[in-house]
């Protein structure tokens, strides 16, 4: 008997992700495309073909002296070690960019402030490129704030060196009528940790597709993910988690909150277990919390595994509204029902934001969050006087 081929689903990853460097490698995307089928093709379709950027991503770099900044051509063997790119937007930014910005962390060096990257952009259409590269045994924090308004497109590299500790907090604040499509590339050495944070507060449409890789046995992964989308704002999410390399681990935590008729977040979580990835643990967790009628949320998690000597791997994926029972629990000691909704969403997100472990972004992120969900510097205050 002949064996008939059956179709591919819908929903789940490749059994191997086309990657190239070449944009023409890609079809134009459409609605018929898995991997854009969530995105709002309008808004971002100026990116899908090459352009002459009539903007700016401008990146201004605080760091101590010990850090290497330099603006380099995409031709410094530094660029490209980490990344390939796996759709048309990541493709093109990677063939027409003319420089990047690579951040340098020596070897050993372990960093008691965070870098900062101030990167403003200026209305238009924009390609940009960042690197951060951290030696063996290195330590430090960066944290890449965006502001401003324009249509980007952009790709970010994370080198991990051996035994190196990198924590990286990506924070979206763009005016609410940017555009911003991100790849984000991780290349994790042995025995070396991640940690990834991606915080969407503002902008119009913002889609970042964090990938890992591991380089070596032993490395550490941390994906964690924070967005409040109000009317009108997209914010989707798009990781994939490659485990090649034995005794690995990777952990995803991304949470949303959805305020607006129109507001809207995508979260799609793939993990691959290689057959060589002896040892791996993984876990997955998308979390979205519904304030008003109208907003959705979309969460696909896809967990694929190719060997059963693994130390474990699960997902978990869910989507509600405010528990009436939590509200009432906290209404029927005093609080009023707005301060109790507050209350909810702060338990919701803290979780999260006390993972970034930079004490000073948590609370101005905290406060963001706030004055979103209405609260007033006075009531903030109190909060602030109660916890202490």
């Amino acid at each position: 008997m002949t064996a008939i081929a059956q179709p591919r689903p819908v929903t789940g990853s490749p059994s191997e992700r086309f990657t190239s460097r070449d944009p023409d490698a890609f079809e134009v995307p459409s609605s018929r495309d898995e991997d854009w089928r969530f995105t709002p093709l309008t808004s971002v379709r100026a990116l899908f073909q090459p352009f002459v950027p009539t903007g700016a991503l401008t990146g201004a770099v605080r760091a101590t002296d010990v850090v290497t900044v330099a603006t380099v051509p995409m031709s410094d063997p530094r660029v490209g070690r980490a990344l390939a790119p796996a759709d048309r937007v990541s493709a093109l930014a990677f063939a027409h960019s003319d420089h990047a910005l690579v951040v340098a962390i020596p070897a050993g060096v372990e960093l008691e402030r965070p870098v900062v990257v101030d990167a403003v952009a200026a209305p238009g259409l924009a390609y940009s490129h960042i690197v951060v590269d951290v030696g063996a045994q290195a330590r430090a924090s960066v944290v890449i704030r965006y502001t401003g308004t324009a249509s980007i497109a952009e790709n970010v590299e994370l080198v991990v060196g051996d035994g190196a500790v990198l924590n990286v907090v990506a924070v979206h604040a763009f005016d609410r009528d940017a555009v911003h499509v991100s790849a984000h590339a991780a290349q994790i050495g042995r025995d070396a940790t991640l940690r990834h944070t991606s915080v969407s507060l503002g902008g119009g449409v913002v889609r970042i597709a964090p990938t890992v890789h591991y380089a070596g046995p032993g490395g550490s992964a941390s994906l964690f993910g924070v967005g409040f989308a109000e009317d009108g704002q997209h914010f989707e999410s798009r990781l994939f988690v490659d485990h090649s390399a034995p005794n690995c681990s990777s952990d995803v935590l991304y949470k949303n909150a959805l305020q607006g008729d129109r507001a809207r977040t995508v979260w799609i979580g793939d993990v691959r277990i290689r057959p060589s990835a002896l040892g791996t643990e993984t876990f997955e967790l998308n979390r979205n919390l519904l304030l008003s009628g109208g907003a959705r949320a979309d969460s696909v998690p896809n967990l694929e595994i190719e060997t059963g000597d693994i130390a474990g791997a699960g997902h978990a994926s869910a989507t509600g509204r405010f528990d009436d029972l939590q509200l009432f629990y906290l209404q029927a000691r005093g609080i009023p029902e707005p301060e109790a909704r507050r209350l909810v969403v702060r338990g919701f997100f803290a979780d999260v934001i006390e993972r970034i472990g930079i004490p000073d972004l948590q609370d101005q992120l905290m406060s963001v969050i706030e004055a979103r969900l209405g609260a007033t510097p006075e009531e903030q205050d109190e909060v602030e006087n109660d916890r202490a």
